[in-house]
């Protein structure tokens, strides 16, 4: 059992673990970066703590969770930029089905509002 880290500090452990099963598991997409192919795992496979660490810009610590092991000297080679990193995600999300982007938010309602 590991111990709960305290607040701000990352329990690299367990993502650690989650990405070797997920790898184990083959669940990588390849898709473009800057026109190299890159695996990685799917945006929708995260886990939230691996998203933290991208808001927090801890990229070296993100990618070496969600990057293929073998394609992540081709990544630090190429030292995308961030419009480049971004639409690598995006071809990622394409390449697994999903789709990143705003929510299309609340539908409208079907009764219809008094007019005074």
């Amino acid at each position: 059992m590991h111990p709960t880290p305290e607040p701000g500090e990352q329990d690299v452990d367990e993502p650690q673990a989650t990405a070797a099963e997920i790898e184990a598991e083959g669940e990588y997409v390849t898709a473009d970066l800057a026109g190299e192919d890159v695996r990685i795992i799917p945006p929708g496979s995260w886990r939230a703590s691996w998203q933290a660490l991208l808001n927090q810009g801890q990229l070296a610590a993100f990618t070496d969770l969600v990057i293929h092991p073998d394609d992540l000297d081709v990544f630090w080679e190429i030292d995308p930029t961030n419009t480049e990193f971004y639409e690598f995600i995006e071809d990622a999300a394409r390449q697994s089905g999903e789709s990143l982007g705003k929510s299309p938010g609340p539908g409208r309602s079907s009764r219809r509002t008094r007019r005074r």
